[in-house]
């Protein structure tokens, strides 16, 4: 099978969470042969398996920069990139203004069903979700007949059909209090979501050649994969371990921006969301809390499978058949240090632990990140522990010492996770905002017991192997750690409990055995497609695509061949 992999800054441009999974995925189905379609690819790719390969990449760049590197125009000989702005005549650009203007429409207003009334002309009958699907298939076969539409969607007539959208009867209290400012920074935003659709991968040689294509995440990651399913019929799968329209709510790259200018922002990436998860054949998010908003945003929940993401269990394996290992009175916290973890929260919990255990230690290891932002947060967190755990000397003549520790991974006192885990009894998870904490996962797989705030897919995660409490509460949080503390039996009974449903649940193996199911399931119930053109079903049968002839050696060998 042939599987188009749709990614986004990951794979296999990008280590990490981003691309690790892909990784596994297309090194452990080896069966099946992997092109890469990679939105914001840059520098050299990783090490690809024979069975794959990196079939396009588009960088981003800037807006005058076509997003495939070559238009079509360009492949016909109009080499300038100004050139498809000038491609756009009286009719292409009727075209464009009825195409925008639905597109708009569906951001605008607040139906959903598709139904009742328009409030303009070329949109009557469409209102919502239906108009914006409409008006972006419109877009799309606009695009793949000139060769792109980056000048177009930064026109004077893209800015001046959004406003008329906004102020249409109808429209969002928000859109509708949009100035030109707003449709300005609106338009700019909604041109770099859209470059997809300039690309040149809807080709028979590209796209149009995979039988099934497969979106690392959704929203405008899976978009190529719903012009490929519109121009040659092909099956899309998406998985999320993240929801994009969920991580568009929570960023704080937007603060400054004005609240019409969210409201467009937000319907936006919603109608993308929601097209993509109602033309999908299946979605297979990686835990419940993603799948809860996709059936949010539209997704048929009987086109949902929960896979969860694997993850490699051979390094632990070590930690977790000895139990008996760390230290009894040390907690163990991992994880990016930023405010959604809440680490003041644990300072305080730990601040009452200690008043009960003297004895008690926190080590709490930060893995490495590149946001410049962490080291505020950070500082912060260091201050407060300074001010709450003075350091403490056994004598007049010995040196203090801090009982909570600010490590980073990979350093000299915590080389590697497995190190991590297996120096402390209880490893504590305090975030406010998650969404499938691959920290709990390890420690499982470790044998630890764990207590954790209830967000995002920490219950799934856990099931009845650790204590949950509510977040923000330091007391309830100190009290479950006490427990455990208090109680080495228990504690070991959670940790055994723990790995058996680590192993069992979330390992690369149940990974790929789920997409290979997966796979030959939407290839079975997908229509015959006969790129020979000779309409003939069963013309071409499985054994002539095996390399080599057959008929031929036969022929070598002197066993003759039937007569054709």
């Amino acid at each position: 099978m042939r599987i188009g992999l749709l990614t986004e800054g990951g794979y296999p441009y990008a280590v990490g969470d981003s691309g690790i999974w892909c990784e596994r995925l297309v090194h452990g189905l080896g069966q099946h042969r992997f092109d890469l379609y990679a939105l914001g690819g840059s520098g050299s790719p990783a090490a690809l398996p024979a069975n794959a390969r990196v079939a396009r990449v588009a960088d981003p760049g800037s807006p005058d920069t076509a997003p495939a590197g070559r238009t079509l125009l360009e492949r016909a000989g109009c080499g300038d990139h100004r050139a498809a702005r000038r491609a756009y005549g009286r009719r292409e650009r009727r075209r464009f203004i009825e195409a925008f203007h639905q597109l708009a429409t569906g951001l605008c207003t607040e139906d959903e069903d598709g139904s009742g009334p328009s409030a303009g002309g070329a949109t009557a009958g469409l209102r919502g979700a239906a108009a914006f699907a409409a008006g972006l298939y419109a877009l799309a076969d606009l695009a793949r007949e000139r060769g792109g539409l980056s000048g177009a969607l930064r026109s004077d007539d893209a800015v001046r059909t959004l406003e008329a959208a906004c102020r249409a009867p109808g429209a969002r209290r928000g859109a509708a209090a949009a100035g030109l400012p707003d449709h300005l920074a609106f338009v700019e935003h909604l041109e770099r979501a859209l470059r997809p659709l300039s690309l040149d991968w809807y080709e028979d040689d590209a796209l149009g050649a995979v039988d099934l294509c497969h979106a690392a995440a959704g929203g405008t990651t899976a978009l190529p994969g719903l012009l490929a399913k519109r121009f040659f019929g092909t099956p899309l799968l998406v998985t999320e371990y993240g929801v994009q329209l969920r991580s568009h709510y929570l960023s704080a790259a937007g603060a400054d921006r004005s609240g019409p200018l969210r409201t467009l922002l937000a319907a936006l990436h919603g109608r993308l969301a929601g097209e993509v998860y109602r033309q999908a054949e299946l979605l297979t998010p990686g835990n419940a809390h993603a799948r809860r908003w996709q059936e949010k945003c539209g997704a048929d929940r009987t086109r949902i499978r929960t896979v969860h993401p694997g993850m490699p269990a051979d390094r632990f394996a070590e930690v977790g058949e000895d139990e008996e290992s760390g230290d009894p009175a040390t907690l163990v916290w991992v994880g990016r240090v930023e405010p959604a973890k809440d680490l003041i929260a644990l300072l305080h919990a730990f601040a009452e632990i200690r008043a009960c255990r003297p004895d008690a230690r926190l080590r709490i290891v930060a893995v490495p990140v590149r946001d410049q932002g962490s080291g505020a947060y950070l500082a912060h967190c260091k201050g407060l522990a300074a001010q709450l755990f003075p350091d403490e000397a056994a004598g007049a003549h010995a040196v203090g010492e801090n009982p909570v520790t600010f490590e980073e991974l990979g350093g000299p006192e915590a080389p590697t996770l497995e190190d991590v885990y297996a120096s402390g009894a209880l490893v504590v998870l305090s975030s406010v905002v998650e969404g499938f904490p691959a920290s709990l996962v390890e420690a499982m797989f470790c044998a630890r017991a764990t207590v954790s705030t209830d967000v995002g897919a920490v219950v799934e995660i856990i099931g009845g192997t650790g204590l949950v409490v509510p977040p923000r509460n330091p007391r309830a949080l100190a009290d479950a750690c006490l427990a455990l503390l208090r109680d080495p039996e228990r504690r070991y009974r959670l940790g055994a409990a723990a790995r058996a449903r680590a192993l069992e649940l979330f390992t690369v193996e149940q990974n790929l055995a789920a997409f290979r199911g997966i796979y030959l399931e939407l290839l079975s119930h997908a229509p015959v497609r006969h790129r020979s053109g000779d309409g003939v079903p069963f013309a071409h049968p499985a054994e002539a695509h095996v390399p080599g002839s057959w008929a031929q050696k036969a022929v070598a060998a002197g066993t003759g061949a039937p007569d054709a």
